[in-house]
């Protein structure tokens, strides 16, 4: 299993976390992003810069993913299609996508565009606080157990 990073929104508390991770268990960790992003000098991180543009980053996490990999991301869509390759998603606040929860997820996010785009406010997410941070973290230590 390799774990890919949808870096350009990843907050760094969660980067930390991998990095820790990716030491411990020897697990490739390759953080993708169209901006330069500071990673660990480690064997085991590598960093994959991609050209700007709209799902840019995205397009080449789903070209490289094989079967079992994971991949950190909060973008709905992109963990729809991870899913649908295969994958395994998680985001930077420990919530694991799955067949069962993305379609929900995705009808939701949709709703919510809508609401937005009609000028309804809608608040946004409240920052990453330290419970998200132990959730994360909790969830990823179990898939790389599954995984060990």
């Amino acid at each position: 299993m390799k774990i890919w990073v949808d870096a350009d929104a990843c907050p760094n508390p969660i980067k930390e976390i991998l990095f820790r991770a990716a030491e411990r268990t020897a697990t490739p960790l390759t953080l993708v992003a169209n901006h330069e992003i500071r990673i660990k000098p480690s064997r085991h991180i590598s960093f994959l810069r991609v050209a700007g543009g709209f799902d840019v980053a995205d397009n080449e996490i789903v070209r490289r993913i094989e079967a079992g990999d994971l991949v950190i991301t909060g973008d709905i869509p992109l963990a729809a299609e991870i899913i649908e390759n295969q994958g395994q998603a998680l985001s930077p606040r420990g919530e694991l996508f799955t067949l069962d929860n993305i379609r929900a997820r995705l009808t939701m996010r949709d709703l919510m565009e809508s609401l937005r785009a009609s000028g309804v406010e809608s608040g946004g997410q409240a920052p990453l606080n330290q419970s998200d941070r132990k959730a994360f973290a909790d969830q990823l230590d179990r898939i790389l157990a599954r995984h060990a």
